[in-house]
């Protein structure tokens, strides 16, 4: 198709990749000498948090029993004119502990990015602030480094007690006139040895990056769909929300899915199990999620991540 090449939409399926910005009202954070406040906020949001998370568990019951997903999660999406948002909340497989350890560290976050089909790199570094990862977004088949768009995401454990996993990753600017990038998981223990948790994914937008999306829809994202059901196709087949609520809520399945594939599989010994774990997930739901195939996948993940531990060489 000729316009796969368009510099637009190239830039446009790195920043469609990572929204994340799910604080109400975010701006772009304040420098350093103000970000006190906002930071006090933060943990006084963590303090508690358990107890709220565990709420939202007895309160999602029903949606948790039933579902088109054959797995005990939710999936919902927001719009406005300028941020998307997505939102699962899942039951895991997996007791708390396994899941705080497995992820309150920034390298073990690299681990879950990677197996997204757009993140060519992610490594970490550091900053006054803490860790940053420098996460390296493209194309959804293998490509060199320079032809990919690096997001630098600040990294920050809010809390990983006995009872509550608080972890986010922020960045104020990304490609086009994307901005506020948040990816913010929470998890807390429940009955029978497993873990319920939040992951919200948003962003917000400005001209060149609708303008971007718009032409991307129009085009590669034309047949593409969502989660959310808006209604029956003449066969009598569901019919589900395209446009960038389906963009979202597409990439928030994805990455609940990799860190889902990562517990599953978290050593290195474990890693080709891993990426197979979770090509075999999308493709439980092809119909929005499928992209290329297992061997091709497989391929260019074991190439990337090669790439990744030699150190981005």
């Amino acid at each position: 198709m000729k316009h796969a090449n368009h510099p637009l939409l190239r830039l446009l399926g790195a920043c469609m990749l990572f929204g994340l910005m799910l604080v109400q009202g975010a701006q772009a954070q304040a420098p350093a000498p103000a970000a006190a406040p906002a930071e006090a906020a933060d943990a006084a949001d963590a303090g508690g948090g358990a107890a709220a998370l565990r709420s939202k568990y007895q309160a999602l019951q029903p949606q948790l029993a039933s579902n088109p997903f054959k797995r005990r999660i939710t999936l919902e999406s927001t719009e406005n004119p300028s941020k998307l948002s997505g939102d699962i909340y899942a039951v895991v497989d997996h007791p708390f502990e396994r899941v705080r350890d497995g992820l309150k560290s920034a390298g073990n976050w690299c681990e879950v990015l990677m197996l997204h089909l757009n993140t060519k790199q992610c490594l970490v570094q550091g900053d006054a602030n803490g860790p940053v990862l420098a996460v390296a977004l493209g194309r959804k088949f293998d490509q060199p480094l320079s032809e990919a768009q690096v997001v630098k995401f600040q990294y920050r454990l809010l809390s990983a007690t006995g009872d509550y996993l608080d972890a986010r990753l922020t960045a104020d600017q990304g490609p086009l006139s994307t901005r506020n990038y948040r990816i913010e998981l929470t998890g807390t223990p429940i009955e029978g040895g497993k873990s319920f948790i939040h992951l919200s994914y948003s962003y917000a937008y400005g001209t060149a990056a609708r303008l971007a999306m718009q032409a991307y829809l129009a085009t590669l994202g034309s047949d593409k769909v969502g989660f959310t059901a808006t209604g029956k196709e003449a066969d009598g087949s569901p019919q589900y929300i395209g446009g960038v609520r389906g963009v979202v809520e597409r990439n928030t399945m994805r990455y609940y899915l990799a860190i889902d594939s990562f517990l599953d599989h978290p050593t290195p010994p474990e890693l080709d199990k891993r990426f197979a774990s979770w090509f075999d997930g999308t493709e439980q739901y092809a119909k929005q999620l499928h992209e290329t195939e297992r061997n091709d996948y497989l391929a260019m993940k074991r190439n990337e991540y090669r790439r990744m531990k030699d150190g981005g060489n």
